[in-house]
């Protein structure tokens, strides 16, 4: 399992939301690069990255901020936020971000991340909001007739690296992962899903490594990071240590 540090992007500060709302930002770095290396000092090993103007825009709009933390790090960094044509995703990957994440356009216009996954293979990823089981987009300002499920099942067979599945109403809420309803997208199809929204401590991280979440690829952590309700030290030793176990 991944643990992927999240940086999220308003105005070329690092922020967090709740429950994607604009409104109720908090900012915890003005400086996103200088964030991005402490995530990589602390030994993450893959960054999530997410242009919120660009979500509500439709384009990118912290490429800046993109650029300079892709200069700051090494590891790999998935981007989502504003990704919405075939130009935006060949250009972020040229400018070397490893893995796209297509979330609006996945559910308006998924032959181009079935386009864009054969012709980048291992690049794109498509992005799952929910909000009581139903897709929202736009930045999650709209909430689409689509189910999860439904979503994910468009890309079965396109080569998607994997499905980001992001509960809305606990994002940035600390009130923990919805497991139920990531497992139920994990179990429905053969893409690799990452839980996101929520995660609030190391017994999230504790609960992510049991024997029924094998299926559960990896999972996002933004507040309960910058607040220091989660230990990196601790939850990626965790981590480690399970993977190294002989019973792993």
């Amino acid at each position: 399992m991944i643990l992927y540090p999240a940086i999220d992007l308003k105005d070329g500060q690092c922020v967090r939301l709740l429950h994607g709302d604009m409104a109720q930002a908090t900012v915890f770095n003005l400086d996103p690069a200088a964030q991005a290396a402490v995530f990589e000092k602390q030994g993450f090993s893959y960054l999530h990255v997410v242009d919120l103007d660009g979500a509500f825009a439709g384009k990118p709009m912290n490429a800046r901020a993109v650029e300079a933390i892709l200069g700051a790090v090494k590891m790999p960094i998935q981007l989502g936020g504003g990704i919405r044509d075939m130009r935006t995703i060949e250009n972020w990957i040229a400018k070397g971000v490893s893995r796209v994440i297509i979330g609006t356009a996945a559910v308006r216009d998924p032959d181009l991340v079935r386009e864009a996954a054969r012709l980048m293979p291992g690049k794109i990823a498509v992005g799952i909001d929910a909000r009581d089981g139903q897709v929202a987009v736009e930045g999650w300002a709209r909430t689409s007739q689509v189910t999860a499920v439904e979503l994910g099942r468009r890309f079965e067979d396109a080569g998607v690296s994997a499905l980001i599945y992001t509960d809305i109403l606990r994002d940035g809420a600390l009130k923990g992962l919805n497991i139920t309803s990531t497992l139920a997208l994990a179990d429905a199809l053969s893409i690799p899903v990452i839980a996101s929204g929520g995660l609030a401590s190391l017994d999230d991280v504790k609960r992510l490594l049991e024997p029924d979440c094998v299926k559960i690829a990896g999972a996002i952590t933004g507040r309960a990071l910058y607040d220091g309700r989660l230990d990196p030290q601790l939850a990626l030793d965790l981590i480690r240590s399970k993977k190294d176990s002989p019973c792993a």
